[in-house]
């Protein structure tokens, strides 16, 4: 397979070019103006940031990317799934609240929000992953795969089950719907959490396989009947019934890898990640720590394998942040993603990801 082009830019600016200019510069530069847009419906699928978190990509950079698709005749809208667990983007109307609170509105970047999963993270597409040794059916937000083209906007950071949060972190894990973040997590089935159980009896009416009763005012899941899909977790109105979050990060990396599978096949996509106040963990945290490495810049490609390559490439290759989590764990270490944290490989999604035809680690960068 030919080596794939990752084009990159730096942070530096000019009084003619400042980095939106620069970031719009580099999107055309990579070939984003070659997918045919016109009166088509595009994802732009982000990370709209947990309140509380401070790292997440500004909402000028997606305003830059809806330019962009509207200038070349394309119909953008932001989009992210509902999250699995408890926080400030569990529905979609916390979801949306979260958005616009971190300045994601359609007045600041252009475009509407909307939550690919619907309200409780239940609106999902059945997508059959051809050849996936984990995942046979990817459950995606609907209004994803409703989308015509695919573009990714990432902000790479740490994570503490991936080694790294990049492109196919937030394509797979972030496309999958409630039930299929649970199947990426977990290796088992739900549990229900009695004290938070109020036995409202939600549960039961969603579930498929008479999996559910509701006894003296308490839900016990029958994991006999259980298929594991999920979906009681998305409707449960006190967060009582959850996800048994007890997947290796090994195989967790595979599922991110075939639901990337499930959401890129058969359309056109791309992929842009800014690395940039590369926090040491996800920015799922209600909270971030100082920057592992300085900024290094923004890079673009078709290939999203090759694009995380190129990422992890020049932030092992920056100077480690001092009074950083890194600077305290480095001693010892060569990957500054290990060294965050010690019982993840990314390198394991990166691998599988080729082994899935997703693209190439193999990669011309190329600097505007």
């Amino acid at each position: 397979m030919e080596k794939s082009k990752v084009y990159y830019a730096d942070m530096h600016v000019t009084m003619k070019e400042n980095l939106q200019q620069k970031l719009s510069r580099l999107i055309k530069t990579a070939g984003m103006n070659q997918i045919d847009f016109k009166k088509k419906y595009a994802a732009i699928k982000i990370h709209f940031g947990e309140p509380g978190n401070l790292s997440y990509l500004r909402p000028n950079f997606a305003k830059t990317v809806v330019d962009i698709v509207k200038e070349l005749g394309g119909k953008p809208f932001l989009t992210d799934c509902n999250t699995l667990y408890v926080g400030g983007r569990k529905n979609a109307l916390d979801h949306l609240d979260s958005a616009y609170l971190n300045g994601f509105s359609p007045f600041s970047t252009g475009c509407h929000v909307l939550i690919a999963d619907g309200l409780k993270g239940t609106d999902e597409a059945l997508i059959p992953v051809e050849g996936g040794n984990y995942v046979k059916e990817a459950k995606i937000g609907q209004a994803i795969m409703d989308a015509d083209v695919f573009i990714s906007l990432n902000h790479f950071k740490g994570h503490e089950l991936t080694g790294f949060g990049g492109a196919l972190k937030n394509i797979g894990m972030g496309c999958g719907s409630r039930a299929g973040k649970m199947e990426m997590h977990s290796s088992g089935k739900p549990q229900v959490f009695q004290k938070k159980c109020i036995g409202c009896g939600v549960c039961t009416k969603i579930c498929a396989h008479n999996a559910i009763t509701v006894t003296e005012h308490k839900a016990n899941i029958n994991h006999l009947n259980c298929v594991g899909c999920g979906r009681c977790i998305g409707v449960c109105p006190t967060d009582a019934v959850q996800a048994d979050w007890g997947e290796s990060n090994e195989i967790l990396n595979k599922k991110i890898a075939e639901y990337t599978w499930a959401v890129l096949k058969g359309r056109p996509h791309f992929h842009i990640s800014l690395v940039i106040d590369v926090s040491p963990f996800c920015d799922c945290h209600s909270e971030n720590d100082v920057p592992i490495v300085p900024n290094v810049g923004m890079f673009a490609s078709f290939d999203p394998v090759a694009l995380d390559a190129a990422c992890a490439d020049a932030v092992n290759s920056q100077p480690v942040m001092a009074g950083s989590i890194l600077d305290k764990n480095s001693p010892g270490h060569h990957d500054h993603f290990t060294a965050v944290s010690p019982t993840t490989d990314w390198k394991v999604a990166i691998d599988y990801a080729v082994e899935m035809g997703l693209g190439t680690k193999d990669y011309e960068l190329i600097t505007i």
